[in-house]
């Protein structure tokens, strides 16, 4: 029934497919417009208006290596680095 569609960016001017599952996609929400950018201007917009995060560095409690976490740690309770909270939480 649908078929891919290349079309052009309104911002950069590349061309992009508007796929076939794409257009089922929008068909199924009731979108009556076909998308004008591309996803990298997409993604660019989105990624525009978000906030960055305020990352700290904590000392792992179980190798002593260097975290970032996204919160201000505090002396109660363990923080883990990458690694390490995936190790556990696998366990």
């Amino acid at each position: 029934m649908y078929e891919d569609k290349t079309l052009v960016c309104n911002e950069c001017g590349a061309e992009f497919v508007f796929t076939a599952g794409e257009q089922e996609f929008y068909a199924e929400k009731g979108f009556q417009n076909e998308p004008k950018k591309c996803k990298a201007c997409r993604d660019k917009r989105k990624n525009a208006t978000r906030e960055t995060r305020e990352m700290f560095t904590a000392v792992c409690a179980e190798c002593g290596g260097e975290a970032k976490i996204p919160f201000q740690p505090t002396s109660d309770r363990p923080v883990y680095c990458s690694e390490c909270f995936a190790k556990r939480k696998a366990q």
